[in-house]
């Protein structure tokens, strides 16, 4: 009798199977799930793989505690303004389908506005709207479907995380069958019970039945237990009429099974259970490394790479000073200027705040905040500077999951996973198909070897060495590069950062240096109330000119702005009681520019009365002129400058010749600038200040943000680059081209490996047991291979 399957997950139907939309299924949950998808045009699920889902369970009242507020309040990541932010935990995620519906859950509820599924750690991050929907409805929601998140307030208290390390003990497992088999396979393999000469070893002959027996009861857990990963990805292939690399693997060891249990059932040899337990084994081990690597790279990006990024603190005694952004901890006092990020969760003390949340839940629209509210981390202040005390630390993996959040991703495939992806696509087609032929050669010239040589060839052919590179060398030069104080957002951008042929600069912040800049005043003098606004008004700025201005005036009284606004390429305005004050170019403030002024200016009126000026004098960065003379050996150079042309012959002087200069860029003009170049086939680096170039940054295909005493966290960079780092730069970019030529250099290793191995496999030379070995460790050689070699590439940065 045919059994039949239920359309959504899969299991047997039994005798209780429910027709609905002439498919069957296996209870009425599954049905319901499957009318859920159908009529909210999510049918596509089944599509990309049949049968993907799971039995929904039986979720009522058990959620009822997700009503409390406190405990929402600690489960979810943002809570503000009827927008709530929550990652969950979905044991059931496995597949393409799995991220497909996950992805699309505001098809199911119009609450939900965003989802992004983390495949690896089996999160999803959802956001959603509170109005009409909770974060009660929200997890019934998902247990409905069959995605059931796991939800511990005890880890959520502790910080734990779940630990899977089920890989662990099914490598436990093989490797005590694989040497207990061993142990039991020594007289087979020196034939002790044949030889007439070992007359004191006759029991080895007698017992020699109870020993093949024994090594098959050692092989069981192994197969259906610790081997069942590769069925079971073999299995769901298949389903979904996909040809994985398990399929090969798992074909392996069931031939290698049967074969071997019908030779000691028949009494025809000891068959092949070492060969077995050892290809599970060996398999495991090699996963078991590439896990523990990618962790600790993982680890590595998340907690000992920081963001090189400053914080203003203000100390009790009320004086600020920068800091780096990982020494900010629970209960210190920060000043968030115009267009900063909010770096950790806090309470609002002073200052107008206009809070721009979209980088953590894509809402553009500006939250007001008043003194003793809570601010979250990511949040944007558009509205001058606030103060806020902080209650907890700044959690580098929140940034960074923040950053890499896929609103702000370039789309731009990577050329080496769409060779990966092509690879793969055949070449379990291609083993299946040499492994047929060689056997079926086999069977007629040599039987005896047939087996072998069908199982040698399924075990050594392996694309996980071409898979496997890309990431782990561009996954550890992002690690590299963060610990030298270059922190990128994703391994996309060493690609492309290799692929650059022209680098646009900045001037302001970016070639020049803010610490040491000096400036002197020339025009009527101004009172002490507007010395005060002015540097009050400044103090809200994070343009690097505002910076440096306000570094260089007295210290005032700091006194909250009646009104402030700042208007970008164009200066700053600022009110209290009666008071006005404009900063910025000529124009904005109502004077006309000087055909003669040679230098960089900021501009002053009070009261819509010009006061006069105040001249910089430019410190250039060390090693500027050496690095763009080594940079302009290959790559097209470009400045692109907001000031007027008072330092052009000093560039001249101090840049290789033919480099163009552009004066009088306004943002726009910079980001237009990017974009014909991009028209013309060139692949753009902009190197700016972070936030006044954010458009052009965003523009060019690697943006990347020179970071001083400033916080230049913004969502439109690829990279960060601590300014002490600046004469480096062009080290980064031939780091990035050689990862490349790494990476191909692995994938012909790989190839070489795959054909010498097949050609003896194909031969009849290789037994499965050597075969089972150097699978895992071609694996294993390609991972430590791009790990040495990137690590000797990191060493060579200064």
């Amino acid at each position: 009798m045919e059994t039949t399957k239920c359309y959504h997950c899969g299991d047997h139907c039994g005798t209780t199977s429910i027709k609905f939309d002439e498919k069957d299924f296996c209870c009425n949950g599954c049905k319901t799930v499957y009318e859920i998808f159908s009529s909210n045009d999510l049918s596509y699920y089944y599509d990309l793989q049949s049968a993907a889902g799971a039995t929904p369970k039986e979720v009522e009242g058990k959620y009822d505690f997700l009503d409390t507020p406190a405990i929402v309040e600690r489960l979810t990541e943002f809570n503000e303004n009827k927008v709530q932010v929550v990652s969950l935990y979905i044991p059931h995620i496995h597949c393409s389908s799995c991220i497909w519906v996950l992805e699309n859950l505001n098809k199911l509820h119009p609450s939900v506005t965003a989802a992004q599924v983390d495949f690896p750690k089996k999160t999803v991050r959802i956001t959603y709207t509170t109005a009409e929907f909770s974060l009660k409805k929200l997890v019934v929601l998902l247990a409905r479907i069959g995605y059931e998140p796991y939800i511990s307030l005890e880890d959520y208290d502790s910080g734990k995380k779940k630990v899977d390390r089920s890989l662990i003990y099914k490598l436990g497992v093989a490797g005590f069958a694989f040497g207990n088999v061993m142990f039991l396979s020594f007289p087979e393999y020196f034939d002790l019970h044949l030889d007439e000469s070992v007359t004191e070893e006759f029991w080895l002959e007698r017992y020699k039945h109870l020993f093949r027996w024994l090594m098959f009861f050692f092989s069981l857990p192994v197969v259906f237990y610790a081997g069942q990963d590769y069925f079971i990805s073999a299995y769901k292939g298949l389903r979904s009429r996909l040809l994985n690399i398990d399929v090969p693997i798992a074909l392996g060891i069931l031939v290698l099974f049967l074969r071997s249990t019908l030779e000691i059932i028949f009494n025809l040899g000891s068959g092949f259970f070492d060969s077995l337990t050892g290809l599970v084994f060996f398999l495991l081990l090699g996963k078991f490394f590439q896990q523990k690597t990618y962790s600790f790279l993982s680890f590595e990006r998340d907690y000992k790479s920081y963001f090189p990024i400053a914080i203003t603190r203000i100390n009790p005694n009320g004086k600020e000073e920068s800091v780096q952004v990982y020494k900010i901890k629970r209960g210190d006092r920060l000043l968030i200027r115009n267009h900063e990020l909010i770096p950790a969760d806090g309470i609002l003390i002073n200052g107008d705040a206009q809070i721009d949340y979209s980088f953590v839940t894509g809402e553009s629209e500006p939250v007001r905040k008043v003194s003793g509210d809570k601010v979250f981390a990511g949040g944007k202040q558009l509205s001058g500077a606030l103060e806020m005390e902080v209650l907890k630390s700044v959690s580098q993996s929140y940034l960074t999951q923040l950053w890499s959040n896929t609103v702000f991703q370039k789309d731009r495939p990577s050329r080496f996973r769409t060779l990966t992806d092509s690879i793969g696509k055949r070449f379990t087609l291609a083993v299946l198909t040499i492994a047929s032929i060689a056997t079926a050669f086999w069977l007629y010239y040599d039987p005896s070897k047939a087996l072998n040589v069908f199982t040698a060839v399924l075990i050594i052919a392996c694309p996980c060495a071409i898979a496997l590179a890309a990431p782990f060398t561009l996954g550890n030069m992002l690690r590299i590069f963060g610990r030298k104080k270059f922190y990128l957002k994703d391994v996309q951008t060493i690609e492309r950062l290799a692929g650059i042929g022209t680098a646009i600069f900045d001037k302001t912040g970016t070639i020049t240096t803010t610490k040491r800049t000096t400036a002197s005043y020339e025009g009527m003098p101004l009172t002490e109330e507007e010395e005060s606004l002015l540097k009050n008004t400044l103090r809200a700025s994070n343009h690097p000119l505002s910076r440096a201005l306000y570094d260089v005036l007295a210290e005032n009284n700091i006194v909250p702005l009646d009104e402030y606004e700042e208007h970008l390429g164009k200066g700053l305005e600022g009110s209290k009681d009666d008071n006005h004050i404009k900063i910025g170019s000529a124009d904005f403030v109502g004077t006309e520019s000087s055909a003669n002024e040679l230098n960089t200016s900021v501009h002053v009126s009070s009261n819509e009365s010009y006061k006069g000026r105040y001249v910089f004098h430019n410190m250039y960065r060390e090693g500027v002129s050496e690095l763009f003379k080594t940079m302009a050996a290959d790559l097209k150079l470009a400045i692109l400058s907001g000031d007027n042309e008072g330092e052009k012959a000093r560039l001249e002087k101090l840049l290789p010749k033919l480099v163009p200069l552009y004066f009088d860029q306004k943002p726009k003009d910079k980001l237009q600038f990017i974009k014909s170049l991009q028209e013309q086939g060139e692949k753009v680096m902009m190197v700016g200040d972070g936030l006044n170039d954010a458009g052009a940054l965003a523009q060019s295909d690697v943006g990347i943000a020179i970071s001083e005493n400033v916080n230049v966290f913004s969502p439109a960079c690829d990279g960060i680059l601590d300014a002490t780092k600046f004469r480096q730069l062009h080290q980064y970019i031939l780091a990035s081209k050689k990862a490349m030529k790494i990476i191909k250099l692995s994938f012909v290793l790989s190839l070489l490996y795959n054909v010498i191995g097949l050609y003896f496999a194909v031969t009849g030379q290789l037994q499965p047991v050597i075969a089972a070995i150097l699978m895992p460790l071609s694996s294993i050689s390609i991972v430590t291979f791009t790990t040495v070699m990137t690590n000797l590439l990191g060493k060579k940065i200064n």
